[in-house]
């Protein structure tokens, strides 16, 4: 499943120069516009690849107890800022990017920091599960920024093709479509794993145990998921 994946994104990161190159060339729109659908399925192929913080997004959702809605709204805020960070980056710097596919652009130090203050959402979550903390307005929206900070590798070549084409905004319209590919893959992460926290607090209900008691267990656990998964990242 995983070659496969990798697959459809090297054939379509092939058509996707061309495209560009094309584009560039003539400045014909039609061009532009055939390079959508591609970039809603390179997005969803590329999130389904291991990282984009799927992991963190269901850890955190897990024990938060976010309704399906503020759920889609944390996957949405992640997946936009996964990929408009990349977009600065791309626009303010080409050195971030490696030239080729495999190796793409990082930013160690925002990945860095993305991951100690995902830690301190976990140690928080521990700390609300064992004092028994009112969930925070917001909390939420606040994760999925602080988990999308890590930049799309992709986006950046993406970006740093176009720029180097003369045709920033073929690279932007491409971003925007795979970002509705990412969001897409993390929206349904989001949702599954929403109701799947209701369907366990319901089990646990009709077994007799208390709800508050219940979501207590679920903040503990998803604090020490998501704490495991940022230190093993920082550690890497």
């Amino acid at each position: 499943m995983m070659a496969f994946l990798i697959d459809v994104q090297r054939s379509i990161y092939a058509a996707l120069t061309n495209d560009i190159t094309a584009y560039s060339n003539s400045r014909d729109l039609a061009a532009l516009l055939a390079m959508l659908p591609l970039g809603i399925v390179f997005g969803a192929a590329h999130a389904l690849t291991p990282g984009h913080s799927k992991s963190v997004l269901a850890a955190y959702i897990l024990g938060s107890g976010l309704k399906p809605s503020r759920a889609l709204l944390t996957s949405f805020v992640l997946s936009v800022t996964h990929i408009s960070s990349a977009v600065f980056l791309a626009l303010v710097t080409n050195s971030l990017v490696t030239r080729s596919l495999v190796g793409a652009g990082r930013a160690p130090s925002i990945e860095w920091i993305s991951r100690l203050i995902l830690v301190a959402i976990g140690l928080w979550l521990i700390f609300r599960a064992i004092r028994a903390k009112p969930h925070v307005h917001g909390e939420g929206i606040i994760t999925g920024f602080i988990a999308g900070l890590i930049p799309c590798p992709l986006t950046l070549f993406v970006m740093t093709l176009a720029l180097s084409r003369g045709a920033p905004e073929a690279g932007l319209a491409f971003s925007v479509s795979m970002l509705l590919g990412v969001a897409t893959i993390l929206g349904a992460v989001a949702l599954v794993s929403a109701i799947a926290r209701s369907s366990l607090a319901h089990l646990f209900e009709r077994h007799g145990t208390a709800i508050a008691r219940v979501s207590r267990i679920l903040d503990g656990l998803a604090g020490a998921t998501l704490t495991t998964i940022a230190m093993i990242e920082l550690s890497a």
